[in-house]
């Protein structure tokens, strides 16, 4: 007899939760979502030009979709991938400053200035 071997996934967190037909939630909208703008296009389109012209434009209006759904790097979809992408190219500064509060430099502040408040009020500065 033959020994029947299951694959066993050691992560849960890996495991998504099927919707219909074996896809998930995000999935199933992101096809739908891609039907309904790259369908109508094509048909648009096949009544001017050839089918396999007019397949072209539908398929680079629909591949957005798919990769938003099934793209996925380190377990982030791609909108927020693409996001963090945005936000280190064009909206945080290229350069960053580091700086430390000294706490010696502080100290040394308020040493100085705690003289000079001594010295307006002993009247001698």
């Amino acid at each position: 007899m033959a020994n029947a071997y299951v694959p066993i996934v050691k992560d849960l967190a890996a495991v998504k939760s099927k919707f219909v037909l074996g896809l998930t939630r995000r999935q199933a909208v992101c096809f739908g979502a891609a039907a309904l703008t790259g369908l109508p296009l094509f048909f648009l389109l096949k009544s001017f030009l050839p089918v396999s012209v007019a397949a072209m434009p539908m398929i680079i209006v629909m591949l957005p979709w798919f990769l938003f759904a099934m793209y996925e790097r380190n377990g982030i979809p791609l909108e927020k991938f693409l996001r963090c992408v945005v936000a280190v190219r064009f909206v945080r500064p290229k350069v960053r400053i580091y700086s430390t509060n000294n706490l010696y430099a502080v100290a040394e502040r308020q040493i100085l200035l705690y003289r000079e408040v001594q010295g307006i009020v002993s009247g001698k500065g």
